[in-house]
């Protein structure tokens, strides 16, 4: 897990990427302190494996998925990264809760200076979009942000100097792809609520004796039920 707080920005050594996978080699310092082999670190938001280690940087293999759904496939030599260590259970959670499982990428529409922030409108796909929440938290390239705005394929998030300036979004312009990761906990209690309302209606479903005893089953030559199949009917009448 992670914060959405870059410790550094690193530098790519380099990358060399297969047809299904990748190696990607990274100059960093903070980082590495603490750091050993099979840690994880996230780069860019995207929580990876080091499997090499120096003085001066670290190593990391990417699967085939993961360049499918990050941007790390278009990184090049000298390219900027955001670093984040994993969560240790006795720090301060700055950001939010960040597992490091990009949901996808987005595109930066629009950068518009408010005062002292950045305003940075970010396209995102309406699956992506629908999980995202005004004043809620969302990782733009592993950075935790405050979201102020929502449209359907589309949202806004403000960034202060400090943000734009220790990070690769003060570097990255209109029409760069970033990886984004919607709120976690968000996730979880939609697939809940859709779990329960799946299960809800098989019980419906699987007591049709129950529905005809309640006078729901159709009559002779009819196709629908008899009575109004309302929600709150038939949890009151315990089929939900």
């Amino acid at each position: 897990m992670f914060t959405g707080i870059a410790e550094e920005m690193g530098q790519v050594e380099k990358i060399k990427v297969l047809p299904q996978s990748a190696r990607l080699t990274v100059r960093a310092q903070k980082v590495l302190e603490g750091t050993r082999i099979g840690d994880s670190i996230a780069v860019n938001g995207v929580c990876l494996t080091v499997v090499e280690q120096n003085t001066a940087g670290f190593t990391v293999e990417i699967m085939a998925e993961t360049l499918a759904q990050t941007d790390l496939a278009q990184l090049k030599r000298s390219s900027y990264v955001n670093l984040e260590r994993a969560l240790q259970l006795q720090s301060r959670l700055g950001g939010h809760l960040v597992s490091g499982h990009i949901d996808g990428t987005g595109l930066i529409a629009r950068i518009e200076s408010k005062g002292i922030a950045r305003v940075y409108e970010i396209t995102a796909e309406p699956a992506l979009a629908r999980h995202i929440l005004p004043r809620g938290s969302v990782a733009v390239d592993g950075i935790s942000l405050t979201v102020i705005a929502v449209g359907e394929s589309n949202f806004s998030v403000s960034l202060i100097p400090h943000t734009w300036k220790e990070t690769t979004l003060g570097k990255k312009g209109v029409g760069s792809r970033v990886n984004l990761e919607t709120d976690l906990i968000g996730k979880y209690v939609e697939r809940f609520l859709l779990s329960s309302q799946e299960a809800g209606f098989k019980t419906i479903r699987s007591s049709e004796a129950g529905l005809n005893e309640a006078g729901f089953g159709a009559g002779p030559g009819e196709t629908r039920p008899a009575k109004d199949l309302s929600l709150a009917f038939l949890s009151e009448h315990g089929f939900l």
